[in-house]
């Protein structure tokens, strides 16, 4: 076996934790078992080249990003050049993978949802939080709660009656949403984090809601509803970790008004209101157990 392999594999073990295997060194994509991560996932990814100068790429589905391994510096332009075109080669192919991981999610997506039924109303999540079914459907004790790219539904988040969350794996979730009654022109939308919360801006405004699911979808969310509904005034909704160093929900939910031009809101904590509270649902919740 090649000392490019062993030393691409330690490097690999740098980021990922021990591995019980030895990269392939065929120039294509390969995907693994991230240490830590929930049994029978494969996200992480490789990409190992030993011709010429050896080269690798690899990184995570899951956690975003990537990084690169030689076994020397380049000695001259020529292999440079060779380097970059693995890189853009290596782009492209991770570039396939995703767009077809999310193809065969989004018809996993319309499977699942085509087999539910409406929620119903006594599911202990929706019990717990306080709020109605509206767009959610179930599949035995796991809610469904859609995600639309576009106007195509291409995610579910499965939320567990003990309040676990999963979406589907190799599903697209950057600029996807749940939305929460129709849209009507020139009528205020929000946009918010969880569903649970756009639940309960909805109940308590009436006006629709975009759930972005975590903070860092709040602008892609937006940025898409801008351009498709101009004429409707956008509000984002902000989560307040009070307790998450850098809070950021109050820190995205104002960087993506701050793009978008748009509105901001948190909730109004009163003055004796706990400070692991976070949400509009929290905030009501409590209101509610403490009249």
């Amino acid at each position: 076996m090649s000392d490019a392999v062993i030393l691409f594999r330690d490097a690999l073990q740098s980021v990922f934790g021990p591995l019980d295997w030895l990269p392939d060194p065929d120039g294509q994509i390969h995907r693994f078992h991230v240490p830590g991560d929930r049994s029978g996932s494969r996200n992480g990814w490789y990409v190992l080249y030993l011709d010429g100068i050896a080269f690798g790429l690899f990184g995570s589905w899951k956690a975003g990003g990537s990084q690169s391994w030689s076994s020397r510096t380049p000695a001259d332009p020529l292999e440079a050049r060779l380097i970059e075109q693995r890189i853009e080669q290596a782009r492209r192919q991770r570039e396939a993978e995703r767009q077809q991981r999310q193809q065969l999610a989004a018809v996993e997506a319309q499977r699942l949802w085509s087999a539910s039924a409406p929620a119903a109303a006594d599911h202990p999540y929706l019990s717990r939080k306080g709020v109605k079914p509206h767009n959610a459907r179930q599949l035995g004790s796991v809610l469904l709660i859609p995600l639309y790219h576009a106007g195509r539904l291409v995610n579910l988040q499965r939320i567990y009656p003990d309040g676990g969350k999963r979406f589907l794996p190799g599903a697209r979730v950057t600029g996807t949403y749940s939305p929460l009654r129709r849209l009507e022109p020139g009528q205020p939308l929000y946009i918010c984090e969880g569903w649970a919360t756009g639940a309960t801006i909805h109940e308590h405004t009436g006006a629709a809601v975009a759930c972005a699911m975590n903070a860092g979808n709040l602008y892609p969310v937006g940025d898409y509803l801008r351009r498709a509904y101009p004429d409707s005034p956008l509000i984002v909704a902000g989560d307040d970790d009070r307790q998450t160093e850098g809070n950021p929900g109050r820190t995205k939910a104002n960087h993506a008004a701050g793009l978008l031009g748009c509105g901001v809101v948190f909730p109004p904590w009163p003055a004796d209101a706990p400070p692991h509270l976070s949400d509009f649902n929290d905030l009501r919740q409590w209101r509610e157990a403490h009249p």
